[in-house]
This record gives C-alpha cells, structure tokens and sequence, in this order.
C-alpha cells in the first residue's frame, strides 16, 4: 500500500462519516473521489452503489433508533423511485455525459456542507403527495443512472419546501438512498457489472466511517470545519470533471 492509496483511504473515511451524520450513504462522495485518484470508470457506478446499501443503512439504523423516522414523509418518495432507479440502473451514458451529471449533482452536498440548516426554527408544512410521488420517481431515475441512492437531491428538497426538520429529514433520506441503492443495483446487475479490485478495504473503512458518523449525527453533532474539508474536496473533484 502506498501514499496516494492511503490517501484515498482516509478520504474515503472521511466522506463516509461525514455523509453518514446527514442520513446519507456518500455514494456521489465516494464517486468523486474515485474520479479525483483516476479510478477506471467501468466499476465506479457499482462500487458506490455497494458502499452506498451498507452506509446508508447503518445510518437509518440510529436515526430509526431515536425516534427520526416518519412513515408518512418516506413513502410517497418511494412510490416512483424504486422502478425509476432500476430502469437508471439499467441506461448506459457515455463517459463524457456521465462525468458532467456528476459534477452538476455533486453541487448538492457541496451546498449543504458549506451552508448551516435553518430548518429548525421554521414551520413545518403538510407534504403534497403528489408532488413528492413525481419528485420521487425523478430523483429515484437519476440515481439509478449515476450510481447514487439520491439523498443528495432529495434533502435539500425536503428541507427547502418544510415537509420536515433535518433530523426527519435525514432519516428517510438514510432510507430512500438503501432502497434506491438496492433497486439501481438490481439494474446493474441485469446487464453486468464490475467492482474495484480493492472493494473489501473499501467496504471496511466505509462502513466504520458510517456506523461512527451514522451515531454521532442522530446524537446531534456538527463540525463545521470537517463539513469544509469534505467541501473542499468535492469542488475540487467537480472541476476536475468538468475538465476531463
């Protein structure tokens, strides 16, 4: 093992803990990082989606556990995107298209790392169902497409239109991104895939990474400048692949 895969590990470490405190998996994470250090393109989509079913599950886990979870926000999301992300799954984009997607999508997380939750103090709104049916069904398309569960999308959405606090919000979030996973892997599955040589380390770390950042997070935890690094890294990642 040498410096730059150290690197990558400890990165790679960090993106899960930190995805993990908001209810994510950290797939669109994992996918930048796979680009910054040059990964194969092949096996990219796949690998995150793998890690992405195991950190978001631990992170649903211990926000189910103290009490974030609300059916009646988690439902009508999933209605459209389970099918949505299985067809994703199986579509196939050119490397060129698929670089660009990702670097537009990783705009979402860099934005929610670097901008505080005001959500907290503002009235929470009843959900409309069928908009959060059609949202669902959208971003369910997407992440099955690029290889994420979608949480990225779906919070800022929940947040910005008050249909509920954070700490709900992360909680369907954490599950709307296994399920989505899941489905989008099944597309994969179907036409065949691939997995980075380096898969079982990499699910090591991304699962320590997530259950210790799944546990600090539905504790109430925030670190501004951990949420900057992370930020930081993600920029640099899009513009890398805008230049690619």
């Amino acid at each position: 093992m040498n410096a730059i895969d150290i690197l990558f590990y400890v990165l790679l470490l960090l993106v899960s803990f930190l995805y993990a405190t908001v209810g994510h998996g950290g797939a669109s994470g994992y996918l930048a990082l796979m680009v910054f250090f040059s990964y194969t393109p092949e096996s990219m989509k796949s690998t995150a989606l793998i890690l992405n079913i195991c950190v978001s599950f631990i992170s649903f886990v211990h926000y189910y556990k103290n009490g974030h979870f609300k059916w009646s926000l988690f439902w009508p999301f999933i209605v459209l995107s389970i099918p949505a992300a299985y067809i994703g799954g199986l579509m196939k984009v050119d490397d060129s298209t698929y670089k660009k997607i990702l670097a537009i999508l990783l705009l979402f997380p860099i934005y929610k790392l670097i901008v505080p939750n005001k959500n907290s103090n503002q009235t929470i709104k009843n959900i409309n169902l069928t908009a959060a049916i059609l949202i669902g069904g959208g971003i369910g398309y997407v992440s099955g497409l690029i290889g994420i569960g979608g949480g990225i999308i779906l919070s800022p959405v929940i947040l910005l239109l008050h249909w509920a606090n954070f700490k709900e919000t992360a909680a369907s979030s954490a599950l709307f991104i296994f399920v989505n996973s899941i489905a989008g892997m099944l597309g994969l599955y179907t036409k065949g895939f691939s997995l980075q040589p380096d898969i079982a380390m990499m699910l090591i770390i991304a699962v320590l990474g997530g259950t210790l950042g799944a546990y600090m997070g539905a504790k109430k935890f925030d670190s501004v400048w951990l949420r900057r690094i992370l930020a930081f890294v993600l920029v640099l990642a899009s513009i890398k692949l805008f230049n690619i």
